[in-house]
């Protein structure tokens, strides 16, 4: 292609942030209006590229690649593959369904808005860059928009929420840039990723700092920053307040994308880069999902706040993704060629990412929908609403099961991928593992009858069924939820050869290291 479609991936929101610039804050409609067209027209994007892909073809496609900072070896350099386009599309249509569940916003509205087009600019940038310079550019972006929305249009402890969240994120940055500089170094002064894949494991072979082998501390530096964005235990503990105090389209776009950017990061960076230092830490791996699984779990079923209980819920889930990929490394480290397993752990939390963007995106969305009506989200404060919300306990109920993984829906496929490929590695791990699927099903459906079963409570007796705004947020995710849980392969299908080509790395170099 010659219209250089990643860019305009990247840099539509920024337009849609330039307009909003020049239009006067007495007009908030025209605001929300252009906000829309933006992200609408990005989504639009995404799609021809979704259509245009080649899902046979090895390697990064639609490349650009311009010098930036060339004494420093430094280039505005995109590309997309297997990995990055699933999560290219994910941010556009969150993005895009974020806008509308923001049009209610009425405090400093133009403020609201360029900061959220600024967020999905950072976004779109980390899954497109092939450059690390520029990859972590654009994770930094992210910081700021982030940290205001929060702590300008956010709850009673926003300012608090939106300072642990930074200092907890910009800690890992920190980490990540000592990490880069290695590399960097390491790789002959060049930050192309392409290249390091190429150049890093042969490089730090050997090397030491401090008499520690150097691998494992880059490895060590870049698994932290990446924990804290998944979140992983004991790096959570940002999450449920930065949750329960955003916005609502500011939560639907933390869980259902930023969450992601840490899986993201240990396939795009840690895994090709480091393969010796994956197989080196698969067990820790596994151990830590099984612990996110199980302790996520438990959180969510004490929880009495609904937006806190959604929350907690993503820890679990993130949970079945590390397993996934900790079944990848393991595999080729312990069984060879057990390409199968690999395969079915791999594409499982890759596709559990996806799955999961989309499904608590789903449950954010009705979350605010109900608090928005009753002006609280406490669980046992509701009781027998399905009488008066048909239509709201319906979308509800899809999610919730949606979200305890059941057979036909999309949160099943994924998380039945991560144990098939988990298994033949982690029998004890994943045998505990499954208790994570009882106690999702225990904290989803105890909240379910807790607000919509049983008898009406007087007090929400007029309140009225979802509009219309809401639904157009939610059919489209449902869509998905209901298409991918029947019928997964078009996802799969554009992830496949990407899948196989980081196992191919990760399981060379564990054949070759000493066991």
């Amino acid at each position: 292609m010659d219209w250089n479609i990643l860019s305009w991936l990247i840099w539509l929101p920024v337009v849609g942030m330039v307009a909003i610039a020049l239009i006067p804050r007495e007009k908030p409609e025209i605001i929300k209006i252009i906000a829309a067209v933006a992200t609408g027209l990005q989504l639009w994007v995404v799609i021809m590229l979704w259509i245009q892909f080649d899902r046979g073809a090895v390697g990064f496609q639609f490349q650009e690649k311009l010098a930036w900072i060339p004494s420093f070896n430094i280039h505005y350099f995109l590309g997309v593959d297997g990995l990055s386009l699933p999560m290219a599309l994910l941010t556009a249509l969150l993005s895009f369904l974020g806008i509308f569940v923001s049009w209610k916003i009425d405090k400093a509205v133009k403020g609201y808005f360029a900061l959220f087009l600024l967020l999905d600019t950072g976004m779109m940038g980390v899954f497109l860059s092939l450059d690390f310079f520029l990859f972590y550019v654009f994770w930094e972006v992210m910081l700021l928009p982030m940290y205001f929305l929060i702590g300008i249009w956010g709850g009673p402890q926003r300012e608090y929420a939106a300072i642990k969240f930074f200092l907890y994120t910009l800690a890992g940055s920190v980490l990540m840039l000592v990490a880069m500089l290695a590399l960097y170094f390491s790789c002959g002064r060049t930050f192309d990723m392409t290249q390091m894949i190429v150049l890093a494991p042969e490089a730090l072979k050997g090397v030491t700092w401090w008499g520690l082998d150097t691998l494992k501390v880059i490895w060590i530096f870049l698994f932290i920053t990446f924990a804290i964005k998944v979140p992983i235990f004991p790096f959570h503990t940002w999450l449920p307040l930065a949750h329960v105090e955003a916005p609502t389209a500011v939560s639907v776009i933390l869980a259902g994308v930023l969450l992601k950017m840490g899986t993201y990061g240990l396939l795009r960076i840690s895994y090709p880069m480091l393969p010796d230092g994956a197989v080196w830490f698969a067990g820790a791996l596994a151990i830590l999902a099984l612990i996110n699984i199980i302790w996520g779990a438990l959180c969510a079923l004490a929880q009495t706040d609904l937006k806190k209980l959604v929350a907690y819920s993503s820890i679990n889930h993130m949970g079945y993704v590390l397993l996934g990929m900790a079944a990848v490394v393991a595999a080729g480290a312990q069984h060879g060629t057990n390409m199968t397993a690999a395969q079915a752990g791999m594409n499982g939390a890759v596709l559990q990412m996806f799955n999961h963007g989309t499904i608590t995106a789903m449950l954010f969305i009705l979350v605010g929908v109900v608090y928005d009506r009753a002006h609280h989200r406490d669980i046992d404060g509701f009781g027998g609403l399905g009488v008066k919300m048909p239509i709201y306990s319906g979308v509800v109920a899809l999610a919730f099961f949606a979200g305890l993984g059941l057979p036909g829906l999309s949160g099943f496929i994924g998380e039945a991928m991560c144990f098939i490929g988990a298994f033949p590695v982690y029998k004890l791990i994943v045998i505990i593992a499954t208790l994570g699927i009882l106690l999702n099903a225990s904290y989803f459906l105890w909240a379910y009858q807790r607000i919509f079963l049983g008898g009406l409570n007087e007090k929400y007796a007029d309140i009225p069924e979802i509009n219309g705004r809401e639904l157009f947020t939610l059919v489209p995710l449902a869509v998905l939820v209901v298409l991918l849980g029947v019928y997964p392969a078009p996802v799969l299908n554009v992830m496949k050869v990407t899948m196989n080509y980081i196992i191919e790395i990760v399981q060379t170099s564990s054949l070759l290291a000493p066991h």
